[in-house]
């Protein structure tokens, strides 16, 4: 990382951003060579990311011709309003980036264990029944074993991070516009 100073050191607020945020950006080899990004819904849990996919298509291909993969979340926390000039507008965030081997879940017992942390993390109420054979047959389900987890953050100077840190404190509804 470049910005050392912008390092996450606490690895859980790492893990508090990939059990709060709804959507991870896959990066995968593409046939021609091109980088592909997916937006996918995901799981963390013990230093694995779970995915749920069809179990064709331009993911999976890439995941079988070569496993090494990228994965990112993000957290837009606040936009700073430019006064005087433009320069002057800022975005604070939180962000993750990952990398690791993806891996097609074929045992049955794993599957279904992907698919709890799933419904755990977008349903955690439950109400949501058993799991169909027929349904699993057909539901693929990604994990990705994470070789590199870096957390990144600008949370602003002195006056705004006490303002984001309420923020988030107060749970308000991010990202928020300070003056």
């Amino acid at each position: 990382m470049r910005r050392l100073k912008k390092e996450i050191k606490d690895k859980a607020v790492i893990i508090d951003l990939l059990n709060t945020c709804h959507v991870g950006r896959l990066g995968t080899i593409g046939k021609d060579g091109y980088p592909m990004v997916k937006p996918l819904n995901f799981a963390y849990h013990d230093g694995k990311i779970y995915f749920h996919t069809a179990k064709e298509g331009e993911k999976i291909e890439d995941i079988k011709r070569d496993n090494r993969v990228c994965f990112e979340v993000d957290l837009p926390i606040a936009y700073l309003k430019a006064k005087n000039q433009p320069c002057e507008a800022d975005y604070l965030y939180r962000s993750v980036i990952i990398k690791g081997r993806a891996y097609i879940i074929e045992d049955k017992d794993e599957k279904l264990f992907g698919l709890k942390c799933l419904m755990q993390k977008y349903q955690p109420l439950g109400g949501y029944g058993d799991y169909l054979e027929e349904k699993l047959r057909i539901t693929g389900i990604v994990r990705i074993d994470i070789e590199e987890m870096v957390g990144k953050e600008d949370l602003g100077k002195d006056e705004q991070r006490e303002a984001v840190l309420k923020a988030f404190e107060d749970k308000v509804q991010l990202p928020i516009v300070l003056e």
